[in-house]
Order: C-alpha cells, then structure tokens, then sequence
C-alpha cells in the first residue's frame, strides 16, 4: 500500500478478474447475445443456461462475502444511489437493440477484439465515446433531468424490500440463486459439459472478486477507491481517457477490467487456434454496428450498465436494477434480432 499507488492495486484487482471473465467468454462460451441467438433461433439453450450457473455462483459469493464483513454491498453505486425504474427499462431496451445491431455487447466487444476482430474495435471505442457523451457530455444534462439519480434515503433492494414481508435474508439468497441454479442444470446440454460449467462458476466469482478487493481497497483507503465490480460501458471510456491521458493518473479497478477481459480473450482464443484478424468486408454492417454501439454507449449509462455490469454484478447485490434492467435488455435485443433476422414479417 506505501509503495504501490493505490489506484494501480485497484486496478490489478480489475485485472485479475477481467482475465477470468476473458477466459470465459473464450474457453466457456459466456456471452450475452450469443446466449440470446442460440436459443431463439438455434434451439440450443445451452449457452442461456450457463447464466444460471453464472448468476446463481455471483449471488452466493457476493451475499454471503457481504455477511461475512469482506464486501460493503452500501459501498456500492447500486445501493448508494436511487434507483430509477425508468432508466433501467429505458436504458435496457435502448441497450438491447443497439447490442443486437452492433452484434455484441460491450463485454462482447472486448472479447471478439482480443480474438482479432477489427471490427468489435470499432465498437468498443464508439461505444465508449458516446457512453461519456451521456455521462459527462452534451446529452448529459438531458439524462439528469430525465432520469434522475440522487443518493438513496435509505435501504433498498430486494433483500430489504423482501425483508419488509417478513423473509429471512439468508432464505431469499438461497432461494433465488438455488433457483437459477435448478434451472441451469435441468438442462442436459449443460450438465453435459463440466467445462463450461466450470467457466461459469468461475465468471460468477469474479464478479465477486471485484467487489472483494475494492471493498478492502476502499477501507484502507478512507473512500478513496470506489466498492465496483466488472461493468462495459462507462468504464470503457474510462479506459480510453486513461489511455489517451495516463500522466494525469487515471488508473482504476475499470480500467484494469477491460484490458483484463481482452488479455483473457487473447489467451483464451491462442489456446483453442481461434485467433484470426478479421474485418468488416461490407461498409453498410460496420454503419449498423457503429450506429448499435452508440446507442449501447447512451442506453448503457441510462441504465447505469450493461449486460454485465447490471445483468450480473448488479443482479449479485441483489439490487432490484440488475434483473429489470437484465428483462429490458433481453427485451431490446429480442427486438433487434427480429429486424436484422427476420425483417418484422409474419411468422
């Protein structure tokens, strides 16, 4: 801690966690749309039943880690800030359709990146730009007066609001992860393939894993690192400034995330012979992706995150925006898929 600036352990802890999701995605197959696409229209649920396993690993070891006084789930901005039904379900639809346009996600992006695909780096620094422009720039005061998001006036979420019925909070922990748990393995595909299963385990505690360590960052620190765990949107941005600017400091458990995910992806694609550059051949697909990677950028911020960063580490706090804006997300893609795959004609 005295010799090493504070900001770059954070970052390290980003690191490390980035790489395991890198793997993931690479080696187990974990990613968003992909799931999405392979269910609806390759009748294979395979890859949607791993977010089970994903989800039910990250709820256990974020709620449990919690209750043993390593995480400060408060510390957190989906806990300390009030949540807005509307931004979630705004920003998740307008996330979801530009997910489905850009052809990834922004944790999608990175992943296919660090596999040789030029054309997710066209998205991820698109995406990355008009995240800010939502965040900090021109369209920012639009958002604020919109989608307001003061500090909470007191507990929130669904273990409190539960709580407020009379459930035991241990009992509403194991329920909704053991929940997605039997839904996970009650598919045979998946219980078929102890690898991806493992992956999956290992993507959930990860996400656990980043709020472990800034927590502990964030004691010893009095507040000065932030209580985050893994998210694509702002916090490639993030990145992108710290890169740009890096003498002015900068660096953060974010930006040790990204370049995380990518080297995870890079090794993960080395190890099974799928790296390849690649790029995009028809200049009307790269318009779509850029135009569905700006709207990801917009809506990722509404929505205070992404696939990932609501859809898994919010969902992991058990904040009632994780799974809402997860719903609207799904929601948005569903609807994109259906323009680019089946053009809105009747089935």
């Amino acid at each position: 801690m005295e010799t090493v600036p504070i900001g770059v352990l954070a970052a390290l802890v980003g690191l490390a966690g980035g790489v395991v999701l890198g793997l993931a995605a690479r080696l187990g197959d974990f990613c968003t749309l992909g799931a999405l696409e392979s269910a609806v229209y390759g009748r294979d649920q395979t890859r949607m039943r791993l977010w089970g396993i994903v989800l039910a690993v990250a709820i256990l070891a974020t709620q449990f880690g919690a209750r043993a006084g390593l995480i400060d789930l408060g510390g957190t901005f989906y806990h300390a800030i009030q949540w807005n039904v509307a931004g979630s379900i705004f920003g998740g639809l307008v996330f979801g359709y530009g997910m489905a346009l850009a052809g990834n996600c922004g944790f999608g992006a990175l992943v296919r990146f660090g596999g040789g695909d030029l054309r997710s780096l066209v998205v991820v620094v698109v995406m990355g730009i008009f995240g800010f422009v939502a965040l900090s720039g021109p369209l920012a005061p639009l958002r604020v007066m919109l989608f307001p998001q003061p500090d909470a006036t007191g507990p929130q979420g669904i273990l409190h609001d539960l709580g407020q019925l009379g459930l035991p909070p241990v009992v509403v922990i194991l329920a909704i992860a053991g929940g997605f748990l039997i839904w996970a393995l009650a598919h045979a595909g998946l219980r078929q393939n102890p690898r991806q299963i493992a992956w999956g385990v290992a993507a959930g505690l990860a996400v656990a894993w980043g709020f472990m360590g800034t927590s502990w960052l964030a004691a010893e620190s009095l507040g000065e690192i932030s209580v985050e765990g893994p998210s694509f949107t702002a916090p490639v941005g993030r990145t992108l400034i710290y890169l740009m600017t890096a003498t002015a400091g900068g660096i953060t458990f974010s930006v040790g995330s990204v370049v995380g995910v990518m080297v995870g992806s890079l090794t993960g694609s080395i190890l099974r012979g799928l790296f390849r550059w690649e790029a995009c051949e028809d200049p009307r697909e790269l318009g779509r992706q850029v135009g569905g990677a700006a709207l990801m950028g917009i809506g990722g911020v509404v929505a205070m995150g992404c696939s990932v960063g609501q859809g898994v580490t919010a969902f992991a706090t058990l904040a009632w925006s994780g799974p809402v804006t997860l719903a609207a997300i799904v929601a948005g893609a569903m609807v994109g898929l259906r323009q680019l795959i089946a053009g809105y004609q009747p089935d």
